[in-house]
C-alpha cells in the first residue's frame, strides 16, 4: 500500500478511558486513539471528536458499507461517495468544516495572488460544530449529527428513481461500533441509518423486507492527505488514461489555464536506472474474502494479469492481488479492494477510486463486481451448447468454464479503471488488444459444431501495456519525460493500435466505425454474418435438452431469450458504419489522420448485411421450436429477462420478431445518423445517402414476400416497424429539414406503390396509416414495441 499509510499492525487502540487527559467532559467516555482522537459516550450515544490542529487539510470520504441490493436504484454495498479535501476553522464558539474550491487555483509563491483566486470562487461549509470544550489549543466537538445525516443521498436516490418519498428516522438509526475504528493515518466511522417513507416503486418493494423502513449502513472516513512527493504526469488524449484537471490562474497568458494530468497510483522503482526492479511500494489489491469458489480463483487469476503489463516496463511484482484479511474492513482506505456485490438482478460492475483532489493521485482503488452476471454468461453458453443435458444433468462444466473465463476478464477490466485507465472500444479490431474493451463471447463453427475454446481472452492485451507504460513508466535519470512518453504513444501508433473511448462508442447515435460495445472482429459486417450463422446453428440445435430434467419449459424459454437476440450487439457495430466516421484523438505533429468518412463500398456492404436482420426468413423463430414454449408455469412468471408480447399468456412469436426488427431499425434509421447521411452525400455524390438507405430498406422488407403464411405474417409485422421509423424521421424536429423531406417523399412513394399493386388488407391498412400521418404529422408518436429483454451488461459493463 501507500508509503503514507501504516502497515496492518497499526490497528485501532480502543480502551476505556483511564489515563490523564485534557478534556473534563470526556473523563467517563471511551477513547479511540488515531489520526483524530475521538470519544464515545454510551449514555447519550454520542461521538466527540478531538481537533488538535485548525486549518490543516485532510481528506473526508463518505460511502455505503451496506446497501439496498437493487441495480436499478443503484445504492450498493461498498459504493463510494465523493472525496473532499476539508479543514476545520474556528468561528466564534464553533468549528466550521470547510471544503475549499480546488477546481480554481493559483499555483504561485505570491500569497496575495493565491488569495485573490480563493476569494473569487465559492467554497463550501459542510458543517458547523459547537465547541463543547477547549483545552491547550485543542477542541472537542460533537460529531454525532454530522455522522448521522444522509450524506450519501439515499433519500434523494429513492425519490429520483420514483421509489417513494423517504426521510431519515433518527429513532431507528444508531452508531455502529463494529466498523468504527481509529488508525494512525485514518479514522473510520460507521452508522446504521433507517429511512421511513411511503414505498411507491416496485424496485424497493422487491428488495426491502419492509419497504416503508429501509435501513442501510453509511461510512465516514477522515484520512491524512499524502505527502507532497507524488509526481504528476501530464495527460495526453491518446494515452488511455483518465484526465484529472483544474484551472491554474497563475498560468502565463500564452499557456493553457486548464491543467490536465493522468490519475494513477504512486509507484517508483527501487532502482529507476535498472532494466528490472522491484517497486519501493508495490500496488497491492485485496479480494473480498466473502467471494466463493470457483469465482474467487477466477478473479484472482484475471486480476493478476496486470502484473504482465508492469513487468513489460521493468517492474518485478509491482502489482499484487491477495485475499482480504478476515479482520479487515473493505471500506478502510488502507486497502485497495475488489468487492463481490450482491443484487436482486444482474447489473453493472464498476471500478471506483478515492483520489487526492489536489493532485489526482489514487489513494484507494475500489472495485464492485455484480455477483449475478456470471450467471448470464452461463445462460448464453447453456443456450449455445448442443444438448448439454441430454445424457446427464450435471454436465455443467462447459458452461461454467466459459462463464469463469469471462469473470477473469471482468476482474482485470474493473481493476484497470482503478489503476486510472479508460475504456478502449476500438481494441476488438486489434485482436483483442485490451481488457478495457467490452468483449462479446467469440465462437466458431468447426465441422458444424459451435466451438467455445476462444470465447474470451486470457491475458493482457498490447494496448493495456501501452497505457501502463504511459502512466507508470519510470524513466532513467537524464531522460526527457515528454519525449519518453511521446515515444511510447508513437510506437503504439506504428504498431496499429487504436484507442477510442466512451463518448464515441455508444450505440444509438454513435458514428465511429471501429468503436463498439460487445462486438468482435476487424470487419463488423463480416462478423455479423458469422454471428448470424452461429445463431442459426444454435437455434437449430436448441431442444428440451438445454435444461435439466424436472425443470419447466418456462426455464427453457429464458435460456432461449439471449440466444434469439444473440446478434444484437454486432448489429449495433454494423449500424455505425452507415454514415460512419473513422477518426483519432489526434494531436498536432503525431502523424495520425484526424477524420475520414467510411468509404461508400463499406457503407453499402454494411447496409446490405444489416438489412438481412429484417428478413423474416432470418429472424423468425422456427415453427418447430414454438412448441417448446407453452404459457408460463405457476411460480415461473415473466421477468425482465423474458420475452414480451401482445398475446397474453401465449408465447408471441410475432412480437419477438417485431422487437428484434425494431432494434435494428432504431439503429439504422436513427435521426442523427440520417442527418449525417445528408451531409456526407452533399460532400461526395458517390457516397451513400439517406435516399438509398430508405429505398433499400423498403426493398428488403415491403418488397419481400414469403410463401409460408407464418413467415409472411412475421414479415408484415416487421414492415409496420419500418413504416413507423420512417414516419419518425419525417416528423422529427431535431433532424435537418432535408431528412424530413426525404422521409415524407419515401412515405408518399410507398403509398403509391401499395395502391398500384393488388389490393389486400395489409396494404390497405398501411395506406390508411400513411394517410393519417400525412394529414397530421404533429400527432405522430412512435408506437412502442414489446421491450427487448435486458442485454447489457451481457457479462460485464462499467458505470462511472
Amino acid at each position: 500500500m501507500k508509503n503514507y499509510i501504516f502497515a496492518l499492525f497499526a490497528i485501532a487502540v480502543f480502551t476505556q478511558f483511564s489515563v490523564a487527559q485534557s478534556f473534563e467532559k470526556t473523563k467517563d467516555y471511551q477513547k479511540f486513539n488515531g489520526y483524530f482522537n475521538f470519544y464515545y459516550d454510551d449514555a447519550t450515544d454520542k461521538i466527540f471528536l478531538q481537533v488538535d490542529e485548525l486549518e490543516k487539510e485532510f481528506l473526508y470520504v463518505y460511502s455505503l458499507s451496506s446497501g439496498i441490493g437493487s441495480n436499478d436504484i443503484g445504492l450498493d454495498r461498498g459504493q463510494l461517495g465523493n472525496e473532499q479535501v476539508v479543514f476545520f476553522k474556528k468561528a466564534g464558539n464553533k468549528l466550521l468544516l470547510i471544503q475549499p474550491n480546488l477546481t480554481f487555483r493559483a499555483i504561485t509563491e505570491n500569497e496575495l495572488e493565491r488569495k485573490s483566486v480563493e476569494q473569487a470562487f465559492a467554497k463550501s461549509v459542510l458543517h458547523g460544530f459547537k465547541i463543547e470544550e477547549e483545552s491547550k489549543g485543542s477542541y472537542l466537538i460533537d460529531m454525532t449529527d454530522f455522522l448521522m445525516r444522509d450524506a450519501h443521498g439515499v433519500s434523494g436516490r429513492l425519490k429520483n428513481t420514483k421509489q417513494g418519498s423517504y426521510s431519515l428516522d433518527a429513532s431507528k438509526s444508531a452508531l455502529a461500533f463494529e466498523r468504527t475504528k481509529a488508525f494512525p493515518k485514518n479514522v473510520e466511522f460507521d452508522v446504521t441509518l433507517t429511512f421511513k417513507g411511503n414505498a411507491q416503486g416496485d424496485w424497493i418493494q422487491s428488495v426491502a423486507p419492509n419497504p416503508s423502513l429501509v435501513t442501510v449502513a453509511q461510512h465516514h472516513s477522515l484520512i491524512e492527505l499524502p505527502d507532497d512527493n507524488y509526481q504528476q504526469r501530464v495527460f495526453d488524449p491518446r494515452s488511455g488514461s483518465y484526465p484529472f484537471s483544474y484551472y491554474d490562474y497563475a498560468t502565463p497568458v500564452q499557456e493553457p489555464i486548464l491543467k490536465r494530468f493522468v490519475t494513477r497510483h504512486r509507484l517508483h522503482k527501487k532502482n529507476p536506472n535498472a532494466e528490472e526492479s522491484e517497486a519501493v511500494e508495490p500496488i497491492v489489491y485485496y479480494l473480498d474474502n466473502g467471494t466463493p469458489e470457483p469465482v474467487r480463483s477466477a478473479l484472482l487469476d484475471g486480476g493478476r494479469w496486470w502484473n504482465q503489463a508492469f513487468e513489460a516496463i521493468g517492474y518485478k511484482d509491482a502489482f499484487q492481488l491477495k485475499i482480504l484479511p478476515d479482520d479487515a474492513d473493505p471500506m478502510d482506505v488502507r486497502y485497495n479492494v475488489i468487492q463481490w456485490v450482491h443484487r436482486s438482478t444482474r447489473g453493472w460492475s464498476y471500478g471506483s477510486s478515492i483520489t487526492d483532489p489536489r493532485t489526482g493521485e489514487i489513494i484507494k482503488g475500489h472495485v464492485s463486481l455484480g455477483s449475478l452476471r456470471i450467471r448470464q454468461d452461463f445462460l448464453i453458453a447453456q443456450a449455445l451448447v448442443n444438448k448439454p443435458f441430454a445424457e446427464r444433468d450435471d454436465n455443467y462444466q462447459p458452461m461454467l468454464e466459459m462463464a469463469l473465463a469471462r469473470i477473469r476478464q471482468l476482474s482485470a477490466h474493473e481493476i484497470g479503471h482503478t489503476l486510472g485507465f479508460a475504456h478502449n472500444f476500438a481494441a476488438s479490431t486489434n485482436n483483442r488488444a485490451s481488457v478495457m474493451d467490452y468483449p462479446h463471447p467469440q465462437f466458431e463453427l468447426k465441422d458444424g459444431t459451435i466451438d467455445f475454446s476462444n470465447a474470451y481472452d486470457t491475458g493482457m492485451g498490447d494496448w493495456d501495456k501501452v497505457t501502463v507504460a504511459y502512466s507508470y513508466s519510470d524513466f532513467p535519470s537524464g531522460t526527457d519525460e515528454h519525449e519518453g512518453l511521446n515515444a511510447i504513444l508513437k510506437k503504439a501508433q506504428d504498431d496499429g493500435l487504436r484507442y477510442i473511448s466512451d463518448q464515441d462508442a455508444r450505440p444509438r447515435g454513435g458514428s465511429h466505425a471501429l468503436a463498439h460495445l460487445w462486438d468482435n472482429g476487424k470487419n463488423a459486417a463480416q462478423e455479423l454474418e458469422r454471428v448470424m450463422e452461429i445463431r442459426k446453428k444454435a437455434i437449430s440445435n436448441f431442444s428440451m435438452d438445454n435444461i435439466r430434467t424436472g425443470e419447466p419449459n418456462s426455464v427453457l424459454e429464458d435460456v432461449f431469450a439471449p440466444l434469439y437476440f444473440f446478434h444484437r450487439y454486432q448489429t449495433e457495430a454494423v449500424s455505425k458504419l452507415i454514415g460512419g466516421l473513422d477518426y483519432n484523438y489526434a494531436t498536432k505533429g503525431d502523424g495520425q489522420h484526424t477524420v475520414r468518412t467510411i468509404s461508400a463500398a463499406r457503407q453499402e456492404n454494411a447496409l446490405e448485411t444489416i438489412l438481412t436482420t429484417l428478413n423474416a426468413a432470418n429472424i423468425a423463430l422456427p415453427k418447430d421450436k414454438l412448441e417448446l414454449f407453452p404459457p408460463r408455469a405457476i411460480g415461473y412468471g415473466k421477468t425482465r429477462e423474458s420475452f414480451k408480447g401482445r398475446s397474453g399468456v401465449a408465447f408471441d412469436a410475432l412480437s419477438a420478431a417485431e422487437t428484434a426488427a425494431d432494434m435494428t431499425l432504431g439503429l439504422v434509421l436513427h435521426p442523427e445518423r440520417a442527418s449525417r447521411l445528408i451531409q456526407q452525400k452533399s460532400l461526395d455524390k458517390d457516397q451513400l445517402g439517406l435516399n438509398t438507405v430508405l429505398e433499400n430498406t423498403i426493398q428488403k422488407t415491403f418488397d419481400e414476400s414469403h410463401r409460408d403464411p407464418y413467415l409472411q405474417e412475421v414479415q408484415q409485422t416487421i414492415n409496420f416497424r419500418v413504416l413507423y421509423h420512417i414516419m419518425n424521421l419525417a416528423a422529427n424536429k431535431e433532424v435537418h429539414p432535408q431528412v424530413n423531406a426525404i422521409a415524407n417523399e419515401t412515405l408518399r412513394s410507398l403509398r403509391s406503390s401499395l395502391l398500384s399493386k393488388e389490393k389486400g388488407t395489409i396494404a390497405a391498412e398501411t395506406v390508411r396509416r400513411i394517410d393519417a400521418f400525412l394529414n397530421a404529422p404533429a400527432k405522430f408518436k412512435l408506437i412502442a414495441v414489446p421491450k427487448i429483454p435486458d442485454g447489457s451488461p451481457i457479462g460485464m459493463d462499467c458505470f462511472h
